[in-house]
């Protein structure tokens, strides 16, 4: 597979894009979208294939209390028999109270099932400052038999620092460890506009297991970072972790392409490459909030490899079809 044989954008004005690959071969893609009031799906036998699939909405927010405003950055995952969106949403009285939710369909199609609602993710009593505050972009993987949960939480309220936290799951609605914070913003390349690290994304390769996430604004500045630990460590050990020293995936202007990040993985329908889908824009310029500009679109990229195991992210690559 070669990049250009993606016709990027793949799918415009849908950010936080995550796509998952089932055992039957079909992937499923959801992502925000600009409205940020509704969860999406698609299907398709191919990763291409996703660009030109029938939209479904399986979700729409509430008209007020929790889950009634700012509905981002879902993910689907099948776990036990049963399918799971994670999902941050707010309040209209109370816009930045974000905290992360869950949605399980145990019917065998996700697109036509029925979808209910577990609410917010679960705390164990001993932990009070999980979820008490700004929380965001959850995303679950299952280790050695174990299941995890990574997200992001911001400390000192809406404006304040944000950080990634892990903690081990005894269900797919409930953290049962202390939560441990993994990375704070050190770097300056962490902290332009906001200190914000946010987005994890695992893939387990080589021996390793990796966690790609954004820092900074959401506009130009966006770019990701990566983290490292041993798949025989102890993943709720902070020490387990490194963190590299510079951007893995940064703005490009040579290829128009600008704040990529937020992404997730997949694989080749042959399975023999790594995919990486993501958000960029194509201009540099916006106007007013970069949160409600819309077309932050979502593209497809292999990912390569280094010869020490660890991935090559590359630069983003140019447009291959005229964008808003």
């Amino acid at each position: 597979m070669k990049e250009l044989d993606f016709m990027n954008p793949l799918i415009e004005q849908r950010a936080d894009p995550y796509i998952y690959r089932h055992s039957n071969g079909v992937y499923y893609f959801t992502a925000s979208v600009p409205e940020y009031d509704r969860i999406i799906l698609r299907q398709a036998k191919t990763i291409q294939g996703l660009a030109e699939a029938k939209e479904t909405v399986v979700w729409r927010k509430h008209e007020s209390g929790p889950m009634s405003q700012h509905i981002w950055a879902p993910e689907i995952h099948f776990i036990d028999g049963k399918w799971y969106i994670y999902f941050a949403g707010s309040q209209i009285d109370d816009i930045w109270a974000l905290r992360p939710y869950v949605l399980e369909c145990a019917d065998g199609d996700p697109m036509t099932g029925t979808w209910i609602e577990k609410g917010m993710i679960q705390k164990p009593e001993n932990d009070p400052f999980s979820f008490t505050e700004f929380s965001l972009d959850a995303t679950t993987f299952e280790h050695n038999g174990k299941r995890y949960l990574v997200w992001a939480q911001k400390v000192n309220g809406a404006g304040g620092i944000s950080n990634l936290y892990i903690a081990e799951m005894s269900n797919p609605w409930t953290i049962s460890t202390v939560q441990v914070m993994l990375t704070t913003p050190d770097y300056d390349w962490e902290r332009i506009g906001f200190w914000v690290n946010e987005g994890p994304a695992v893939l387990k390769r080589n021996g390793k297991i990796f966690i790609s996430y954004s820092a900074s604004a959401t506009d130009h500045h966006y770019c990701m970072g990566l983290l490292t630990a041993a798949d025989t460590a102890d993943l709720l050990d902070p020490n387990s972790w490194s963190k590299s020293r510079v951007p893995v995936f940064q703005s490009n202007e040579e290829n128009s392409q600008y704040g990529p990040g937020h992404n997730s993985f997949t694989v080749s329908e042959d399975g023999t490459k790594d995919v990486m889908i993501y958000h960029a824009r194509s201009y540099k310029e916006i106007v007013g909030d970069p949160l409600y500009d819309p077309n932050r679109h979502a593209r497809a990229k292999v990912l390569n490899w280094k010869a020490d195991g660890t991935p090559d992210f590359g630069v983003p690559a140019a447009d291959s079809k005229a964008t808003k």
